[in-house]
């Protein structure tokens, strides 16, 4: 059974015919009967696999010349449950009714769909996206969480379940559970994907990304799902920046010092790394994005709430009532901090010439136990100003949990963040 590991290949042998669906899907079963009792990524399905079969004999019915198919021909993927798929519920992780929560199918959906990738089933994901866990597991160790609230998706690629799979980040939801798990994790900029299809947490932040083994696969994918994606020639070296104060404190001191260590790996393989002071008003930034995120959540659940309060999480409860309580002025006033933060952002990298920034992905490791999803300060500003990240996996702890580099780019400059992000591998 592949792990993923090569996924361009994969994606490569499925189109040209050199390896069958139907026998690639066969060991596709027997690898997940064997991992995801233990994982649990996957929100269950009766006949999962016969109806795989069936859904592949018909892509290979409409595309019998390898030549005329398209590009993810066969490629399984997994879709957080949040997004619309037609033919499947959608639940969000919550206990309310789905027939409230139905609607059209996610745009993205269709396109990977459109491009020839097999529906392999939802994934778990925390209620309405938020931080109450469901039941997923760290695939490197099951006693730990696999963070939230894309948890089923990165836990499905970490465990090769899936090579692709869609998350969303309104605070850290791609980029922390990426690094917990150990996986590319890409958040595009603010509305590069749509968000047509997806329910909602907070509109004004929420992200629409995605989880996959290696960086090469993301940026084909990248090409299929972004709007107005562009090829582009990154020949030279990326100047690197470190943005010191505030907020690179919240990480802790094992992860500080694994991100010095890799910094200086970069600077030995001829990368300049400046170290500017960022964000020193790192706490209001904090406190602006929460109080949208409550404030956005609460008009996004308004009816629903009203009606089955009783359904929801304390957690999602006590979120939404925060945000009840939130003015309509002071929603306005936190909004224009997206945008300000962004531009403060960018003039530091004019300034100082800065191509990438460079920061730890999570705090620290994933922490033990599954009542808590971790803490996604680390990609609050990133999502807040709405720049485009991706989680590299970096190494790992002393005890074997994965660590993650958080590289973010200019604000669209998705593709440069790609082509850039393939060479900074040196310390794997």
């Amino acid at each position: 059974m592949p792990k993923h590991t090569d996924t361009i290949e994969l994606i490569s042998a499925l189109r040209q015919g050199k390896i069958k669906i139907i026998n690639y899907l066969a060991g596709l079963e027997e690898h997940f009967n064997r991992r995801e009792p233990e994982v649990l990524a996957f929100l269950p399905e009766e006949d999962r696999f016969a109806r795989l079969r069936l859904e592949a004999d018909s892509l290979r019915a409409r595309y019998p010349r390898p030549e005329a198919r398209p590009p993810l021909y066969g490629l399984p993927i997994g879709v957080k449950d949040i997004f619309h798929v037609a033919g499947f519920p959608t639940r969000a992780g919550s206990q309310l009714p789905p027939e409230i929560l139905i609607g059209p199918e996610a745009a993205s959906v269709t396109a990977l769909k459109n491009a020839g990738a097999l529906i392999f089933g939802k994934t778990v994901t925390t209620e309405f996206a938020y931080f109450a866990p469901g039941p997923t597991r760290n695939p490197h160790n099951p006693a730990h969480t696999p963070g939230g609230s894309s948890s089923g998706s990165a836990g499905a690629v970490a465990a090769g379940l899936v090579p692709f799979a869609f998350g969303t980040q309104t605070i850290g939801s791609i980029t922390r559970p990426a690094s917990y798990c150990g996986v590319v994790g890409f958040k595009p900029s603010y509305d590069r994907i749509s968000k047509a299809g997806v329910v909602p947490l907070a509109s004004s932040v929420d992200h629409i990304g995605f989880f996959t083994p290696d960086i090469a696969s993301a940026q084909v994918i990248a090409g299929i799902l972004c709007q107005g994606w562009r090829e582009i020639s990154t020949a030279r070296k990326p100047v690197l920046g470190i943005p010191e104060g505030p907020y690179l404190r919240q990480a802790d001191a094992e992860m500080l010092a694994h991100f010095e260590a890799v910094c200086q790996r970069l600077q030995l393989a001829g990368y300049q790394v400046k170290r500017v002071p960022a964000m020193p008003d790192f706490d209001d930034i904090y406190a602006r994005h929460n109080l949208i995120t409550a404030a956005e959540a609460a008009q996004t659940h308004q009816m629903w709430f009203a009606e089955y309060s009783d359904h929801y999480h304390p957690k999602t409860s006590d979120l939404i009532r925060r945000g009840q309580a939130t003015s309509p002025e002071r929603l306005a006033e936190a909004l224009q901090g997206c945008e300000q933060l962004r531009n403060e952002l960018t003039a530091l990298m004019d300034e100082h010439s800065i191509d990438l920034w460079l920061s730890p992905s999570a705090p620290g490791a994933a922490p033990r136990g599954l009542d808590s999803t971790g803490d996604p300060v680390m990609n609050l500003p990133w999502t807040h100003s709405g720049l485009p990240t991706l989680n590299i996996p970096s190494g790992f702890n002393e005890a074997g949990l994965p660590l993650g580099l958080q590289v973010a780019a200019r604000w669209y400059g998705d593709e440069a963040l790609l082509q850039w992000a393939l060479a900074l591998v040196c310390w794997q």
